[in-house]
Formats: structure tokens, sequence, C-alpha cells
């Protein structure tokens, strides 16, 4: 594998990039061990440590591609029987006694199969075999620890009991418990040491102290020894592992060398031996138990595995203590979830209940004030900011995609925008009750100047040697940083119980919402049966243009079914200048002001259908439109009347002038004037009907009475020119 500037390997790396070295990819050894890769299926040593002839009496060249029989035919079939196991990723221990031109020697070893095949052997505690050692009482011992340690109450009493412990069993000079914060930063939280020696606790330490390489690796394996930071490492013979024609991977093996940077950083402490386990909580490094020692000091594994199993038994009671806080903090947030549905119950304001108590709100977080955003409208308890500054609070949080929970101890770190809320809201502690953005419930804590004590200079991390090459600090006494524009950070118990009354709220949030849902949907329900059985033809779209409505009205008055309007561009199309209601769709969206106007339907050959339209749009309140409204009146019925209106005034205008040659005739005889009053009342008695009719508020009936009308008129007129006639033949004959 090619090393590159972004990933430097291992012993390359400077203070530049050390976060990316490869240190996995180490290629040597502590040299207090040996390691043999095997080949699988034949067991055959294909890579080895250099210290071989040294540790064995073995010359490394008779070793490499001999197989593992040549340490012994007993030492290589309990080798080949271990190895029948499927997974051996995690380290195996097994004792083994050697062959070797030295004689029988005796050692401790462990067996594991790294990721790209083969086996790495290691040899620990090689001595002759007739000086085996052994550690009395172990277990008894461990299970006091154990015992004691299960009935810690809470983090500061567990830490306590590990370092005493510890020390105890392992004897080291000093024995700390190293906890992170969110930021990867450390603090010691206890420390048991040799006297004499200067405390280190409560000192914090930067996140950079440990790359991010090597926290990945504390995951995998627990427990990191380190005999002597001075060391030599012993290089593997060949460098790279034949099998894979790179570097083996060595993150599980217990002799992998340490970084160059880290031993340096511990020679710079003046420490040293170490040992390290890793205490995990919810897969994630939670911290560390670090043990120091001054001059080289070996830890053997029967010991090693007891550290492991501590911090395996001291991670498990982290969790149950944690989990613990979160149960507790779930019995105040189901008293506070009661009252608040009693007074939804009651009165329907849930948010009244919330404040109407600030101390039930406050303390349970230890905050100094609190603010709700929901429907738009805050509402607020303690000390908090002002509005608009909530608001720009409120708006930053919904470009974080905040998760359900939202923690930081310096809102001003994070935005600096937000920095003028310091004094009364440095600490901002944020949960969501709604699915989407724009509803929070925020407890603040007011700016708390601290006095935080690390373990050197964190702003001086590296300095220049001699050589002007950088190098790890050497300073590591206390220096005190005056921290501002922060707050007491949130403990783990602390955003349980906001985590749980964000879902509690949310839980009855929703249901209110769901309730609401309810009701709506009736009353939209009864809304659109009503609409869609309205007399008069109606079309109501939303913002984009989408119809979302056209009754039943409009489909008889447009002649048939409409299924294809689905947008208001295809209304428009109805209409026999859709041009013209285009423009007027377009005019609604940039004016949103109403427009009232006749327009005609189309009605394919036949001619178009007069039609009287109303067309709004609806605003929101905060800009931004609901739709339009389409209010149509079928105006054939008006039209309709106004011909028969004409058609009769026409008529009643030409009844004042004859002109047939019966009319003729009959207004020329003896009885001419009274035929022409009797004709003249007739259609003055038409003008007061189409007077009278032109006043009723049935457009529909006018037309066909009108039209009546003319017809009953023209009779009478007929009537009355006949009787005319008749009359003064009648009188010419009595002549």
């Amino acid at each position: 594998m090619g090393a590159s500037p972004a990933e430097p390997r291992f012993g390359e790396a400077d203070l530049s990039n050390c976060e990316r070295e490869l240190i996995h990819l180490s290629g040597s050894i502590q040299p207090h061990g040996v390691l043999l890769v095997l080949s699988e299926p034949r067991f055959v040593v294909v890579q080895l440590s250099a210290n071989v002839d040294q540790m064995l009496g073995m010359a490394p060249d008779v070793l490499l591609g001999s197989p593992i029989e040549a340490l012994g035919f007993a030492a290589a079939e309990q080798v080949r029987a271990l190895a029948a196991e499927p997974s051996l990723v995690a380290p195996q221990p097994l004792r083994l006694v050697l062959e070797t031109p030295r004689g029988r020697l005796s050692c401790s070893a462990m067996l594991h199969r790294p990721p790209a095949g083969g086996l790495i052997l290691e040899l620990e505690e090689i001595v002759v075999a007739a000086r085996r050692r052994t550690t009395p009482a172990l277990t008894q011992r461990l299970t006091q620890t154990v015992t004691r340690l299960s009935a810690a109450h809470s983090i500061p009493a567990l830490a306590d009991l590990v370092v005493r412990d510890m020390r105890d069993l392992i004897g080291y000079d000093r024995v700390m418990v190293y906890r992170f914060d969110a930021d990867g930063h450390g603090e010691i939280i206890a420390e048991e040491k040799r006297d004499g020696l200067e405390s280190f606790l409560h000192r914090h330490y930067p996140a950079t102290d440990i790359p991010q390489r090597a926290r990945e690796l504390y995951l995998r394996n627990k427990v990191r020894l380190l005999v002597d930071a001075r060391y030599v490492p012993v290089p593997l013979v060949p460098r790279e592992n034949p099998l894979i024609g790179d570097d083996i991977d060595l993150s599980m093996a217990g002799l992998r060398s340490i970084s160059p940077m880290h031993t340096q950083y511990l020679q710079n402490m003046g420490v040293t031996g170490t040992v390290v386990a890793s205490l995990i909580h919810e897969g994630k490094l939670w911290g560390l138990i670090s043990c120091h020692h001054y001059s080289a000091k070996y830890l053997p594994y029967d010991l090693r595995a007891a550290v492991e199993l501590v911090a395996e038994v001291v991670s498990t009671r982290i969790s149950a203590l944690e989990h613990f806080a979160e149960a507790q903090a779930e019995v105040l947030v189901r008293r506070l979830e009661h009252r608040l549905i009693e007074a939804t119950s009651t009165d329907g304001d849930w948010r009244r209940a919330l404040f109407d108590t600030p101390r039930q709100l406050l303390q349970p977080v230890g905050a100094t004030g609190a603010a709700l955003l929901f429907d738009g409208e805050v509402e607020t308890t303690g000390e908090v900011p002002s509005t608009p500054d909530l608001r720009a609070l409120f708006a930053f949080l919904d470009q974080q995609d905040a998760q359900p929970l939202f923690a930081c101890s310096s809102i001003a770190k994070l935005a600096p925008s937000l920095a003028a809320i310091t004094p009364v809201a440095a600490g901002v502690l944020a949960v969501r009750l709604g699915g989407g953005p724009g509803e929070y419930l925020v407890w603040f804590r007011r700016e708390q100047v601290q006095d935080v004590t690390w373990g050197g200079d964190p702003k001086k991390a590296v300095v220049f040697n001699a050589k002007m090459e950088l190098s790890p600090r050497r300073s590591f006494a206390a220096w005190h940083e005056l921290v501002r524009e922060t707050s007491i950070p949130w403990t783990p118990r602390e955003t349980a119980i906001a985590r749980a009354i964000g879902q509690s709220l949310g839980d009855i949030v929703l249901q209110i919402r769901a309730v609401r849902v309810l009701i709506a949907e009736a009353q939209l329900d009864r809304m659109r049966r009503a609409v869609v059985g309205a007399a008069e033809p109606i079309v109501i779209a939303d913002e984009s243009g989408r119809v979302l409505l056209a009754n039943d009205a409009l489909a008889h008055l447009m002649g048939g079914p409409f299924r294809a309007l689905e947008t208001v561009q295809d209304f428009a199309q109805q209409f026999e200048q859709p041009q013209r209601v285009h423009e007027l769709i377009e005019r609604l969206r940039s004016d949103r002001r109403p427009w009232r106007g006749e327009l005609r339907l189309a009605r394919g050959d036949r001619s178009g259908t007069p039609v009287a339209m109303r067309a709004d749009p609806i605003p929101q309140l905060h800009g931004g439109l609901f739709g339009f409204i389409f209010v149509i009146n079928d105006l054939t019925a008006r039209e309709a009347a106004d011909h028969a209106r004409e058609r009769l005034q026409r008529a009643i205008y030409a009844a004042q002038r004859p002109t047939t040659v019966s009319e003729l005739e009959a207004m020329q005889g003896p009885l001419a004037p009274d035929v022409q009053a009797l004709v003249s009342a007739v259609w003055a008695n038409a003008g007061v009907a189409v007077s009278e009719i032109a006043d009723s508020a049935d457009l529909v009936a006018i037309a066909p009475l009108l039209r009546e009308v003319e017809a009953a008129t023209r009779q009478a007129a007929r009537l009355s020119t006949l009787l005319g006639r008749y009359a003064s033949e009648d009188e010419s004959a009595a002549s």
C-alpha cells in the first residue's frame, strides 16, 4: 500500500498529519516479545520479528519458510488446534512450551487472524520452562473488585473505586480515569498516585493529544501496553507480508509498535511505561483507564486480561448509571406529562400548564430560562433572550438539520452571530417537538466564567526542537485558562430528561393535531359536499394552479364531464378567448386583486355560453397564496331575456306604424280611430308587461314570458284588427 501525505506510513507522520498516521501498519514490534506470521493451511512461517535469534536462539533466515513444528511438535499441535476455530478476530491465549536451540522455553502466546488472512502468533514471557510465573489469588481479588464496582452509585464514586483497585492490582505509579467530552477533550475525573507525584486530578487535555485513528483502535483493541517509551522497535522480516504483498495489519497485536509521536509525547511528560484500557458506552469511546509508570514496566498477559475485565465491568456500570439517570428522567417526565394531559383535557391549552409552574420546567435540567416556539408563537419563562434573538436562534436550529436533541455549552462558538445572547443563554438545550422544523422547546443557561486547568497550554500542542522539527509539547505543568462565553455543560442525565420531555410533548402535540385532523377532515368533507352540490359553477385551485375541486354545476354548464381540468391552464382553455383568461390568472398571481367580468365559454360548433366570472386570489397571513377561487354565473337566461325584450320592444314600436294590407284597411274604415285605439291599448299593455317582467329576479323566466307576451299581444292586435274590419263591414251593410 503506497503511503500518501494524507495517510503517512508508520513513523513518517508529523504533527500536521499525525491524525491519519497508519499506526496499525507499524511493520515493527516492541522488543519484549516475538511475533510470527504463519500461512494457512501449512502453518509455514512467512514473516517474523528480527529478534528471534536473541529471544529463541534461532536465526531469522532459518526459521523463515519453516513449518511451525520447528518450535516443537507439542507447541505446533496446540497452535493448529486453536487455529481450527473459524473466527480468531480477537487474540486467543495459550501456554506453549517451545523446543529451541536454547532448550525448552515456556511462554505465553496469543493467536489471532488479521483481516487479510494468515495467522499472527505472539510470544511473550519467554523463560526457561521450569521458571513459569503465576499470579496468586488473582480471581479472588478480581471478584472483590467487581463486587465493589457493581455497588457504585454514581460515576464519580465508580471512578474513585477503579483507580484505587487498579493501582493495587497492577502497581503502576499513577492510575487515572480519563473522560471525554462531546468535543473529544479529556478530563481526569479520578486519580490514585504514588506519594510525591504532582496531582493531575481535574486537569483537562485537548482532543489533539489522542489522534482519531488511535481512538478508533481503542474501540477494537481495548488494552494497550507500552513497556518502555525509550525502546528501539524490532522490525518485521520481511517488511511486507508475502501473503498480501503489503504491511500486515497489527491492530489486534499486543506487541505492535507505538507511534513515535506518542512515545515522544510520553517522554516529554517523563512517563516511561503505560497501560491503557478503553471505557466504551453505546459503541463510543467514553473514556480511558490510563496507567503511568516512571520506569519501564512489563505487565504479563494475565494481569492485562484482568485490566480488560475490570474495564468491561466499569463500562457496563457506566451504561447502567447513565440509563438509571434516564429512568429517573422518565419518572419526572411522566409526572409532567400527566399534568399536561389534564390541562389539555380541561381547557385545551397544554402550553399554559407547561409555563404556569416554571420551577417544574427549569429545575429538572438545571436551566435558568426556557422558551417555546409553537404554531408561530413564542412563550418564555425565566431569563431568556429577546423575541427577535429567540427567532434568530430558532432559525439557526432549523439550519442545523437538528436531530431530536441539540445541546451546546457555548452557542457563541457554534454561531458567532448569536453571541449577543451569551449573558443569559450561553448554553442551549433544545428538543424538536414535531416531525419538521420550526417547533422547539429550548432551555438556557447563563454564562458561567470558568477557570479550566489544562495539563499544559493546549494552544501550544507543538514545539520546535533544535533542528526546527515539530515535536509534541514538552510542558505539562498546570496551565489555567479563563473560559468565557460558556455555560456549565449539560450532563447526560439532563439531556436524557430533555429528550424525554421532548418526546412526551411531541406525543401530546401529535395527539392534538390528530384530533384537529379528524375535525378538519369532517369539516372539509361537509364543505366539499356543499361546494360540489352548489348550484353555481365553481373551480378551486391551489397556489401552484392545480385544480382541487370543480363541481357538478360546472360540468353541467360545460355540457359534460371535465376530467381534463387538472390545472387552471386547462380551465382557461374552456373559454372562447383562452389567452385572455391566461393573462387574467397571471394578474391574479402578481396583483393579488379580485377580478369581475363577463366571458364566453366555448361550446364546440355552437355559439359560446355567456358567463359572468368572479376570480379571487386567497392570500395567506404571512405572504404567499392559499390558491384561487373561480365562481361562474350562467348568463344564457339574461342574454335570452335581453333578446326577447329587444324583440318585443321592436314589435311595440312597429305596432304604432301599420304596414300590412289588413292593418291599413282596418285603419281606413269609419271605425279606424277606435281600432287604432284598441291596438294601441293592446301594445301599451305589452309595454307595461315588459317593464314589470324585466324587474323580475328570475332571469330564467324572463325570456319565455316576454316571448309569451309578444305572442299574446300579436294575437290580440290581430284580433283587434279583425274586429275592426268586421265592424266596418257590418256598418257598411247597414247603410
